[in-house]
C-alpha cells in the first residue's frame, strides 16, 4: 500500500507551509517555490557529517549527525512552530526525501501535526521542473518580437503586458539584460536551477489558447542557459519586427543604462570584455569616451561596431521564422512611443 503521507511534486500545492529542510546553501541554490528553509543541519555540520561518514564509518556519521538533526529540529519547533495549530499541514523535503526530512516529519506528526513529506524530495521535483518544461513549451503560440539591440524590445514587451497581452519576459526572469553590458549591478543572477524553476512557474500561469509574446534571446541571459525546448520553440515561431531609427537607439539606450553612466569602474569592467572581439586600442578609445562623459558617441560606436554586427551574425540568422506582419518601424522610443508599439503590435497580430 502507497504511503498517504508522502505527496509527489505535482500535489505540493495544497499545504499549509513548504518546509526545505536542506542547508541554506542547498536552499539557496533552488528550491520549491514558497518554501521556507528549516535546515536540520547547518552547512558546516553537514560537511562535517560528511567527512565523518567518508573517513570514519557511516555509522559512527549516523549518531553525529543524528544528534545535530534532533537538537535543530527542537530549535525550529520552539522558534517557529509553536503557535501553529493543530490542523497545520506541512509538507517537508529533503535532496531524495531520506533521513533529514523523515526525522522532522517523524516528530511533527508525533506532535499531532500533520506533516507529509515530498516522495523523492528536491531531487523528484527538479526531475518535475524540467518534464513539465519540455511538455509545456513545445505547446506555446510564440510570437517573437525581435530587432538590433537599443529597439526597447524588453520595454515594449512589459508594456504588451501592461496592456493585457501575454508575455515571457525572460530578462526579468534572468536579472540580466541580455548583453555583455547587460549585468546589473547590485543583483546577481539566479542559479541555473533556479532560473529554471522560475521559469517553468511562469510557464505554468500561461494560457496556451492565446499568443503569448516574448522577446528574441540568444542560447545565454548573462551566465544563464534558456532550456532547450524552449529555445527551439523560440527559433521556430513566427517574428515582429521592431526597427527603431538610430538616433531613437542611441537615446533609449542612454536612458536605459543610466546606471551605467553613473558607475564608471562598473562600465570599464564590462568593456574590458570587449577587447577579445574589438582589440584594445578601440576599447580603450570607448573608455575615453567615457570618461569624457561623451554618451552620445560611446553608445553609438558600441551599436555600429559591435552590437549591429553582433546581431546580423546571430539573432538574424537564429530567428528566421516566418514574418506574417510587417516591421513595426519607428523614430520614437520615449514612454509614450514604446505604448503605442505595443498598442499596435497587439492589435495587428490579432488579426
Amino acid at each position: 500500500m502507497k504511503n498517504s503521507w508522502l505527496v509527489p511534486p505535482t500535489d505540493i500545492g495544497n499545504f499549509s507551509t513548504i518546509i526545505d529542510v536542506r542547508t541554506p546553501l542547498e536552499f539557496a541554490e533552488d528550491h520549491v517555490p514558497g518554501a521556507i528553509n528549516c535546515p536540520v543541519l547547518s552547512n558546516e555540520q553537514r560537511a562535517e557529517v560528511g567527512t565523518i561518514y567518508k573517513q570514519v564509518s557511516p555509522f559512527e556519521a549516523k549518531k553525529i549527525g543524528g544528534a545535530l538533526i534532533a537538537a535543530n529540529i527542537a530549535t525550529h519547533i520552539q522558534q517557529q512552530m509553536l503557535d501553529m495549530p493543530k490542523g497545520w499541514r506541512p509538507l517537508i523535503y529533503c535532496w531524495r526525501g531520506g533521513m533529514r526530512s523523515g526525522a522532522m516529519q517523524i516528530i511533527l506528526r508525533q506532535i499531532g501535526w500533520q506533516a507529509h513529506k515530498l516522495e523523492g524530495g528536491y531531487k523528484a521535483f527538479r526531475h518535475h521542473v524540467i518534464e513539465q518544461t519540455a511538455l509545456l513549451a513545445p505547446r506555446l503560440p510564440l510570437r517573437i518580437i525581435c530587432g538590433a539591440t537599443g529597439s526597447a524590445k524588453t520595454r515594449i514587451l512589459q508594456a504588451i503586458g501592461a496592456q493585457g497581452g501575454q508575455i515571457l519576459d525572460l530578462e526579468t526572469l534572468a536579472s540580466h539584460k541580455g548583453s555583455v553590458l547587460g549585468s546589473l549591478p547590485g543583483q546577481p543572477q539566479p542559479s541555473q536551477k533556479g532560473f529554471e524553476t522560475a521559469l517553468w512557474q511562469a510557464l505554468e500561469r500561461l494560457d496556451p489558447t492565446r499568443p503569448v509574446f516574448v522577446e528574441a534571446e540568444s542560447r545565454k541571459v548573462g551566465n544563464l542557459h534558456i532550456p532547450e525546448p524552449l529555445i527551439e520553440r523560440m527559433r521556430a515561431s513566427p517574428c515582429l519586427d521592431i526597427e527603431a531609427t538610430r538616433e531613437a537607439r542611441i537615446a533609449f539606450l542612454q536612458r536605459d543604462y543610466d546606471y551605467a553612466c553613473q558607475n564608471l569602474p562598473w562600465l570599464e569592467q564590462r568593456l574590458d570584455k570587449l577587447i577579445e572581439r574589438q582589440g584594445r586600442a578601440v576599447v580603450d578609445g570607448w573608455k575615453a569616451l567615457a570618461a569624457q562623459g561623451e554618451w552620445s558617441s560611446l553608445v553609438g560606436e558600441l551599436l555600429d561596431q559591435h552590437y549591429d554586427p553582433l546581431y546580423r551574425a546571430s539573432q538574424g540568422g537564429n530567428y528566421t521564422g516566418e514574418r506574417p506582419w510587417p516591421s513595426f518601424a519607428t523614430d520614437d522610443l520615449s514612454e509614450a512611443g514604446i505604448e503605442t508599439l505595443a498598442r499596435q503590435i497587439l492589435q495587428r497580430s490579432a488579426s
